[in-house]
């Protein structure tokens, strides 16, 4: 039940050791780092390419992947480790495995000839040819592809020409095979080289896609040539701009012929070649790192409301002005080619570059491309996360965005361990397998400090004291653990009889440190003293101990993790291991013990899982399986205790939210507990048993803030706990939101509020103030961070900014200043006709090129701020939709008046009116991109910028987020209390789980006709009598014996629902069963009945307690009950736009009518008919972009609309359409389970059934439970994911 939940990911980069490691296929590409695949693909409805999967099968370097041409789902990998893997991506699974004996595949290819063939090579040969399927299966050698006198670097199979293949090699020559022709070995070495033995590796090889003969060769100095594989002989050498310039990846732009792109591996230049010309048509300047690899995508991206014309953005009509040709300078005759280029870069990065639009569609500026060994909170700033690698680098990581913000300057090695300066001195310090220990000053970008006392020894684990800022603590391979001063002052060597791996400073006694050693014990350290010999020293560990944490809530305990698998506690002031936490299959690494709650902590291990653990009892509470190698680092977030990240050799970094495992605690705090029940003592809390309290400072200064309050600190508590308690992630966000609509005054909004979404009263102002920002700033000598934009590319965005708040004249004057006079010009009269004419004057002395138009410029003069926010609509561009139509609002967008139809003219409050419903239409497609990208929360910011308090709520409701939304309904009060209702109504199913019965009590009581709620609590209720009637007495029902008699005398008066309610509550429940569902069989055998007279019986009716459900003698009422409710449920789905689960709701019932003794008034016929019906009458709207139309027949018509005649409307009306959680987009990499609903892999969360085995996402079982209570297994008992 309790479940760590997974919130954030950090994909690694791209690796930049081997050759051809990035490819794409259609609509998906993929890219490897050193340990996995990352496969992206495209998300046509917002026209962006979005994390689908991630391949973890190789245990060690992958050398190669290649995409099966014929088949778009298949690629093939290799690895070190002798592996070739054949990976289905739509399924998400291993189809063929071959551990080669022959050699490393140190590149490989699937053979254009053959139906299911992967070649792959080492070294010199020969060329292994894997067929993985059929009659012939099994590997075969080429005949005559082998004993090469060089290495092979890669090799391309011909596109056309069967059996053509040609070989690249170290010392720079090419080797051709054909069926048929004579072999050519070791031909075209570049002419530099001829008779010599220097070697100039081939970079790259790509055959011409328009000929058979014509290859495009690279040579890492020579560079660039077009040779003909017949004759043998060199068409063209292209020149490089400078001696400076070299090519390590190139290739053809199938969209354009005789184009072809190469990257630069010095710097991140992209050139555009032409086989025409010797010289570049085109330099991009993307980035400041090298180019590692390219490709094309063979097919730019669709589109979403595809404009049908084929000129881009032309909406042509019969009356349609003429386009006039544009006028060409030389270069421009060599438009640039529309394609999309997955480009990787040295430094990990990895983006998706649109070459027709000169922009980026997707950046991942840098990566760690090895195993991330350490990670850890900045201690002032939480939202800063660094972290150390195997790559060398230390990287700070801003965890709201994802995104990378510093990087440490040079490569420092391998760093194994990184600890941040206490307070704000803004350094981290960083140890180093060989090259000592340093400090990096993070602001200045530079190394300010190292160390050298371990010499070329590893250093495992640096700890700079938090109580004591002028101590830095290591300790090595070399047996030493040194204490020095951050000048360099060594106070003190410890001596180990062997290596030291971890040290950690206690967080009560700034003289107090303890060490994990090879020799199996941890030893504790007083620096006070100036004695070398530790105070104690523990034994217990069968294997050498790694980390070694001291806990911050108590004094004395601490734990340490080793190679046995196991984690001990142990208590310094008794001398005693307090506990074994056993249960890791191998060595433990990360150990990390949360802030707040006393007894509860983490362990990272080499089996690849996280544990949670209660050290009370020593019971593991969760395993999360997410990561795809071994567990490193763990590390809390300073300020929401419940939000750790962790790291792994995976290359990722994971955020995770805790917060499952305290849901008694945080449903205390809104059903207004009192303290007591909330915040405690360690020694209280630790008491086996005891309920979780928080005992931490995060928690003790929000109760001494609310403390100093006057007047009802209700609001600022819910808000404060929530924020403690909720991950990042739109959190903080949504609660200013909630502060603006509450009316409170804008100086008290944070400074981080502009970053985020802003509600629309500010949305104009704020992005003025930045636009002027902008402009103003000046360079300060060291940038600010990495690839930090130039003054064009300042004053470039300050102009766009300027643009799309309506102010044209300073738009005008900034693009001048850039020397984009035509942009200038083409809006110049939106100001006046006057300026035009002065700006017509001032181009006159200048002449320069003509740029691309745009659309933007055009549209804001004209004011036709429609067809613009379409345009950025349709580009899947929408917080810039979202800030035109914000403008045309607030009236800054002149409308000129367009001639109306019998001259007719409107008034501004009509384009007034039209704006505000088109600024609804785009927060809300802005809103579903948010909650489509698993970010419910700011999903429902978007909404309530815009004073939509209904969306909001629902949006948080369908995202799970039930605390969130129940703290922020009962902060905005009356709009949104009816959605704040029904999630209390489903926390207090969670709390009948947990089970805290009193609690689900409370909840409901804060929900105004609660009756019926109360009732269903107390029949679900399993206690003895005694306990049941205090519930009732808490609820003010009668007591059970009562309940009898009133069941008797409204059975006697043919009150069918108050029978059924009474007998529930009394303690003979099974009394109710054949009562209600004789009422239910009844009323469907009529024509016309509809859900809302039988829905009501039957909800109730599920509240019949579990134990008493399955006794034998209920077996017939209970197969009916099932049946019933299996139907009805999937009727409320359809109503509520469950798409997913409506089938699986249908067949589930025809499942049980056929298998199980029931005599119920429906046949498996019908159900099948209503489910056609359903899908035909349905589909249309749903459709994918491929499928052709689906036309219903009528008789399907009827069917269906008897469905709707049945069902009538959703009561919550906004709450319809389908539930996401947090996280549901965020691939697993080793956990992966099979859904038995779908039978497709599970993405995102899964829930388990009772069974333990059978799973299904989390989603669908939301979705299961709000419309039917019982588990899909059909055992009758109660699901409940909530």
């Amino acid at each position: 039940m309790y479940q760590v939940r997974q919130v954030g990911l950090l994909a690694a980069g791209c690796q930049p050791w081997n050759k051809d490691v990035c490819a794409a296929s259609g609509d998906r590409f993929a890219y490897c780092a050193t340990l996995a695949i990352y496969i992206y693909q495209l998300d046509h409805r917002y026209n962006e390419f979005k994390l689908h999967s991630i391949m973890s099968e190789h245990k060690k370097t992958i050398t190669a992947i290649s995409w099966c041409p014929h088949n778009p789902d298949l690629f093939a990998s290799g690895s070190t480790d002798n592996l070739v893997i054949i990976w289905n991506v739509a399924e998400q699974k291993v189809i063929a495995k071959l551990d080669s004996q022959k050699g490393i595949p140190a590149s490989l290819s699937w053979c254009w000839n053959a139906g299911d063939a992967v070649a792959f090579v080492s070294h010199r040969g020969p060329l292994f040819i894997w067929t993985i399927s059929g009659p012939d299966s099994g590997v075969t050698v080429h005949k005559e592809a082998h004993s090469f006198l060089s290495d092979v670097c890669l090799f391309r199979w011909h596109t056309q020409k069967k059996g053509k293949v040609v070989f690249g090699h170290i010392d720079g020559s090419l080797s051709i095979f054909q069926p048929g022709n004579k072999n050519q070995k070791h031909v075209l070495r570049p002419e530099s080289l001829e008779g010599t033995d220097e070697e100039d590796p081939v970079t790259a090889l790509e055959w011409d896609p328009l000929s058979t003969d014509y290859l495009l060769v690279a040579n890492l100095h020579y560079g660039i040539r077009l040779v003909d594989s017949e004759s043998l002989y060199c068409i063209t050498t292209f020149n490089l701009p400078s001696a400076a310039a070299s090519v390590q990846c190139l290739a053809w732009v199938p969209s354009a012929p005789g184009m072809f792109i190469t990257g630069d591996s010095q710097v991140g230049v992209l050139r555009i070649w032409n086989v025409s010309k010797t010289t570049p048509v085109d330099n991009l300047k993307l980035k400041k790192t090298g180019f590692h690899c390219l490709h094309v995508l063979n097919s730019p991206p669709k589109k979403k409301f595809s404009i049908q014309s084929l000129t881009k953005n032309h909406y042509t009509s019969s009356t349609s002005e003429a386009v006039p040709p544009p006028t060409l300078t030389q270069n421009q005759a060599f438009s640039l080619p529309p394609g999309h280029v997955v480009c990787c870069f040295l430094d990990g990065g990895v983006g998706l570059y649109d070459m027709g639009a000169k922009k980026w569609d997707f950046l991942r500026d840098l990566g760690h491309v090895e195993t991330i060994f350490d990670c850890k909170f900045k201690p002032d700033d939480p939202n800063l996360l660094a972290t150390a690698s195997f790559d060398g680098t230390i990287k700070v990581w801003d965890i709201n965005t994802l995104t990378a913000v510093y990087t440490s300057p040079g490569n420092e090695g391998v760093i194994y361990s990184l600890s941040w300066a206490p307070g704000d001195l803004n350094c981290i310090a960083g140890a180093t397998s060989r090259n000592g220990a340093f400090i990096w000053d993070v602001q200045k970008g530079k190394m300010v400090q190292r160390f050298n006392e371990h010499g070329k020894n590893g250093i495992f684990c640096i700890s700079w004291s938090h109580k004591d800022s002028k101590r830095i603590a290591t300790c090595s391979g070399d047996g030493f653990c040194i204490i020095r001063t951050i000048d360099g002052k060594v106070l003190h060597k410890y001596k180990h009889p062997a290596a030291v791996f971890g040290c950690d400073w206690s967080q009560n006694n700034k003289d107090m440190i303890a060490t994990g050693c090879e020799d199996k014990n941890v030893r504790v350290y007083y620096v006070a003293t100036s004695s070398d010999q530790p105070l104690k020293v523990f034994s217990g560990h069968t294997a050498k101990v790694f980390h070694v944490k001291w806990s911050p809530l108590r004094e004395g305990i601490l734990c340490s993790g080793s190679d046995d698998g196991s984690v001990r506690i142990w208590d310094y002031t008794q001398d005693a291991c307090m506990n074994v936490l056993s249960g890791h299959t191998a060595p433990v690494r990360g150990l990390m013990w949360n802030t707040e709650i006393p007894y509860l902590l983490l362990s990272g291990s080499w089996d690849y899982t996280i544990k949670v653990w209660d050290t009370r009892e020593g019971t593991c509470l969760d395993t999360v399986y997410d990561h795809g190698a071994d567990v490193y680092g763990l590390t809390c977030h300073p300020s929401r205790p419940f939000t750790m990240a962790s790291c792994s050799r995976d290359s990722t970094v994971r955020l995770w939210s805790l917060t499952p495992l305290i849901t008694p605690l945080q449903i205390n705090v809104l059903a207004d507990r009192s303290w007591e029940e909330i915040i405690g003592n360690t020694d209280y809390a630790i008491k086996q048993g005891t309920p979780p309290l928080l005992c931490g400072k995060v928690s003790r200064d929000i109760r001494q803030e609310i403390e100093k309050l006057t007047g009802n600190p209700r609001v600022k508590k819910l808000r404060w706990f929530s924020e403690c308690l909720s991950p990042p992630g739109g959190s903080d966000n949504l609660w200013n939101l909630v502060a603006v609509i509450k009316g409170q005054d804008d100086s008290l909004l944070p400074q981080n509020y502009c970053k985020g979404i802003l509600h629309l009263k500010h949305l104009i102002k704020f992005r003025t103030s930045e636009a002027q920002e902008l402009t103003t700033v000046k360079m300060s000598k060291f940038g600010g961070g990495i690839g930090v934009p130039t003054k064009e590319e300042r004053l470039k965005e300050a102009a766009e900014i300027h643009l799309r708040l309506g102010q044209i004249q300073r738009y005008c004057e900034l693009m001048v200043e850039l020397g984009e006079w035509d942009k200038a010009l083409s809006v110049a009269p939106g100001v006046s006709v006057k300026y035009w004419k002065k700006l017509m004057q001032r181009r006159a002395d200048q002449l320069i090129q003509e740029d691309k138009d745009d659309v933007i410029p055009y549209c804001i003069a004209i004011g036709d701020v429609k067809k613009l926010a379409n345009f950025f609509m349709s580009r899947g561009q929408l917080k810039e939709a979202l800030l035109v139509v914000q403008a045309a609002c607030e009236g800054n967008m002149q409308t000129i008046h367009v001639s109306t139809p019998k001259g007719a003219s409107y008034s501004d409050d009509i384009y007034k009116e039209d704006f505000n419903e088109l600024l609804h239409e785009v927060s809300e497609e802005l809103a579903e991109w948010y909650f489509q990208d698993g970010r419910a929360v700011l999903a429902a910011c978007c909404h309530l910028a815009v004073d939509n308090i209904e969306l909001a709520m629902a949006y948080l409701i369908r995202g799970n987020e039930l605390e969130l939304a129940v703290c922020v309904g009962t902060v905005l009060g009356e709009s949104a209390a009816p959605a704040t209702h029904y999630a209390l109504e489903l926390l207090a199913r969670k709390c009948m789980m947990i089970p805290i019965w009193n609690l689900a009590a409370d909840l409901l009581l804060m929900i105004p006709d609660n009756e019926l709620h109360l009732v269903k609590l107390c029949a679900f209720y399993p206690e003895c009598i005694e306990d049941a009637n205090d519930l009732h007495e808490k609820c003010k029902l009668p007591t059970v014996e009562e309940c009898m008699r009133l069941a008797e005398t409204a059975c006697a008066d043919g009150n069918i629902f108050e029978t059924v309610k009474y007998y529930l509550l009394s303690q003979e429940p099974e009394k109710a069963l054949p009562v209600g569902i004789d009422f239910v069989k009844e009323h469907i055998s009529s024509s016309n009945w509809t859900l809302d007279t039988i829905y009501p019986v039957l909800d109730l009716l599920s509240y019949i307690r579990t134990e008493k459900l399955l006794l034998h003698t209920c077996t017939v009422a209970r197969n009916e009950l099932l049946v019933l409710c299996g139907y009805i449920g999937a009727l409320l789905a359809i109503r509520k736009q469950y798409q997913s689960i409506v089938p699986a709701l249908y067949e589930y019932t025809s499942q049980l009518l056929k298998r199980r003794e029931v005599s119920v008034p429906l046949k498996i016929e019908q159900l099948s008919a209503e489910l056609d019906a359903w899908r035909a009458c349905t589909q249309s709207t749903y459709e994918s972009l491929e499928d052709s139309p689906y036309t219903p027949s009528d008789s399907q018509r009827m069917v269906y609309s008897t469905l709707l005649r049945r069902l009538k409307e959703e009561s919550l009306q906004r709450i319809i359409g389908p539930d996401y959680v947090t996280g549901s987009n965020l691939p697993s990499h080793s956990d992966i389970h099979i859904s038995c609903l779908t039978g497709l892999k599970i993405q995102g969360p899964v829930f388990f059934l009772e069974d333990g085995k059978s799973a299904i996402s989390l989603n669908d079982a939301l979705m299961w439970a709000k419309v039917n209570p019982f588990s899909p297994l059909g055992t009758g008992i109660r699901l409940n994911p909530f």
